[in-house]
């Protein structure tokens, strides 16, 4: 294994930028700048390479703290900079667009029934939140007939977490046409709302989205 300090300086990721400009180094050369170190047995250019043809940057940027830190060669230290680096990047991304702000059952309506209206099988979905009710992200949670039994928390709060989302909304759609709730779904909405209180997620409605029309439990439950 060859040190960056035994490179050449042409071929140093640090040397390049300043030399030829950030917008000329590779992933692996931008990756590298921000891990900063390798290990005895690679360089932080070799590491950069394999991590990224390995995972991709997106599959990176999904990694938890604890899931990079079971990548070879990828201790406490680097894993909270690539972290970070992807917070920042999403943090940027979100603040050249303009955001939703999803202030109501008929809010979230309005941003799913064209997505949800013709599907033929039940959409489980978490919308993502910021504190301020300020849209993050939409994630599909599962597709096909729900059964409170299956429905694992795990699953529906990890998106929220790797996100930094502090509240969501879930929302599915029945193709029949009819939003009327089933047991089930009442089961399915108690039970994660009682898993986002002790997550500290707070979940504030349950959307369904029927034929032009939609039930909303927190409207009910009022």
């Amino acid at each position: 294994m060859m040190k960056i300090k035994e490179m050449n300086e042409d071929s140093r990721p640090r040397e390049r930028l300043v030399k030829f400009g950030v917008e000329n180094l590779s992933d692996a050369e931008l990756f590298a700048l921000v891990i900063e170190k390798g290990t005895k047995k690679e360089n932080v250019i070799e590491i950069s390479n394999r991590l990224i043809n390995k995972y991709s940057l997106d599959g990176l940027s999904e990694c938890s703290l604890k899931e990079l830190q079971e990548i070879n060669g990828i201790g406490f230290a680097k894993a909270c900079q690539i972290v970070a680096l992807f917070e920042l990047n999403k943090r940027h991304n979100l603040s050249k667009k303009p955001q939703t702000f999803i202030s109501s059952a008929k809010a979230v309506f309005e941003l799913m029934n064209e997505k949800l209206k013709d599907e033929k099988q039940e959409n489980f979905i978490a919308i993502l939140l910021n504190n301020r009710n300020y849209l993050i992200k939409e994630e599909l949670i599962t597709k096909g007939i729900l059964d409170a039994s299956i429905i694992d928390s795990r699953e529906v709060f990890k998106p929220a977490i790797r996100n930094s989302a502090s509240r969501i909304i879930l929302v599915h759609n029945h193709p029949s046409g009819d939003p009327s709730p089933s047991n089930e779904d009442e089961e399915i909405t108690e039970k994660l709302i009682e898993s986002g209180e002790i997550l500290g997620i707070k979940v504030l409605d349950h959307v369904i989205i029927g034929k032009d029309s939609y039930w909303s439990w927190k409207e009910t439950k009022k």
